[in-house]
């Protein structure tokens, strides 16, 4: 039978191909999830741009990012490359004669500032304001000095997002900064032998943060070669510019994925309100008429995050009993004293024990998909689950 959604087909046969090649290269910066918001990645650029900081690199860094400013502005004045102090969270407030729309206050990530040049810097994913004021930047830069710029550094160059007046920034993107910090450290030998550990945080700076770097071995490739041709998507590997299809289709998939992740939500989320309705009527009574007493006295669905996909079943004398599925299910058995070896996660879990380590876990025989479609009176299987972990 021919595949309905082959692209669908795809993004499922490549999740675990590349959790598999991401998760097994070893980076500080994915062990401790550095990097997922932009205070984060500013304190690394602002380490990096201050010439008196522990990386003892002096001014090479910010002679890169004002050469690639320079670069950017084309014929206007060259602005200087060193010499610059480095301000983090400058405050950006209204400013004189602003119509009143724009009352409020904006924070620069990072302000350079010299006698001869100022430079403001909105560090971003993409090239996206993102609801900040380019007026009141470019007047901060402004009230520094009258040549000042207003930058946007980024991980993503996307022109398309620049609108009022964030067309007038410069774009940079980290690949451009940090591939030539690259090359440099790396033609710096005496550095490199006597800063060892400063040299180990750029290298694993740059691969967290530079495209292709180590991140996928021939035989991930070649699975993913085969994934493309098996979904008859590798016909893209014809196109060109090969940069812009490579970028159209790394849109399509995350846009795909981003359909797929949010649909995934609200089955989850239906199956908890099914699977709590069906635990607070059948489930409770079932429980509570073959132990011939009142064990369950109550069902509860209120934890979040990773404890969300869980249905709590109060035990009057017991301890409690839980139903957990999906993320949550996945989360128990890791944290349970013995975990199961192979775990189905399309089926509903019975755990006891869930602020610690988990006493016990039991898979069932209920599957996602019939919860969905409606548990009979007359089904045992939760019931049998649950008993067991009472005794």
């Amino acid at each position: 039978m021919q595949e309905q959604d082959p692209l669908g087909g795809m993004v499922r046969s490549l999740v675990p191909m590349l959790s598999k090649s991401l998760g097994e290269h070893f980076n500080v910066f994915r062990v401790m999830r550095h990097g997922t918001h932009e205070k984060q990645l500013s304190n690394v650029f602002a380490w990096l741009l201050d010439p008196h900081a522990t990386h003892e690199l002096g001014g090479c860094f910010q002679e890169i990012l004002l050469t690639q400013i320079n670069k950017s502005r084309g014929d206007e004045a060259p602005m200087p490359t060193s010499g610059y102090r480095v301000i983090q969270e400058a405050g950006v407030t209204t400013q004189a004669g602003e119509s009143p729309d724009c009352s409020g206050k904006d924070i620069a990530d990072i302000v350079l500032t010299q006698d001869a040049a100022a430079v403001v810097i909105e560090n971003y994913l993409s090239s996206d304001g993102h609801g900040h004021n380019f007026a009141r930047y470019q007047a901060l830069g402004t009230s520094h000095s009258t040549c000042s710029v207003v930058v946007l550094l980024c991980i993503r160059r996307d022109l398309t997002l620049l609108r009022d007046g964030w067309e007038q920034a410069v774009v940079i993107t980290y690949d451009e900064l940090l591939t030539e910090l690259r090359r440099q450290v790396n033609a710096d030998k005496t550095w490199g032998r006597t800063h060892q550990e400063q040299s180990f945080f750029l290298t694993q700076l740059f691969d967290h943060f530079l495209q292709g770097t180590h991140r996928v071995s021939t035989d991930a490739s070649i699975e993913f070669i085969k994934a493309m041709c098996d979904s008859g998507e590798s016909i893209r590997y014809g196109y060109r510019p090969h940069m812009a299809a490579a970028q159209e289709f790394a849109d399509l998939m995350a846009d795909h994925a981003k359909r797929q992740f949010e649909d995934g939500r609200k089955t989850l989320a239906q199956v908890k309100k099914l699977l709590r309705q069906y635990a607070a009527t059948t489930l409770t009574t079932q429980v509570n008429t073959s132990q011939g007493r009142d064990v369950i006295v109550g069902t509860e669905a209120r934890f979040v995050g990773k404890w969300e996909w869980c249905i709590t079943l109060r035990c009057a004398g017991e301890s409690d009993l839980f139903l957990t599925f999906g993320p949550t299910a996945r989360t128990e058995n890791e944290n349970a004293k013995k975990p199961l070896g192979e775990p189905d996660f399309t089926r509903i879990f019975a755990t006891r024990g869930v602020s610690g380590p988990v006493d016990a876990i039991i898979q069932t025989d209920v599957r996602l998909d019939e919860v969905i479609r409606g548990l009979s009176p007359d089904d045992t299987r939760l019931h049998d689950a649950l008993v067991s972990l009472l005794q």
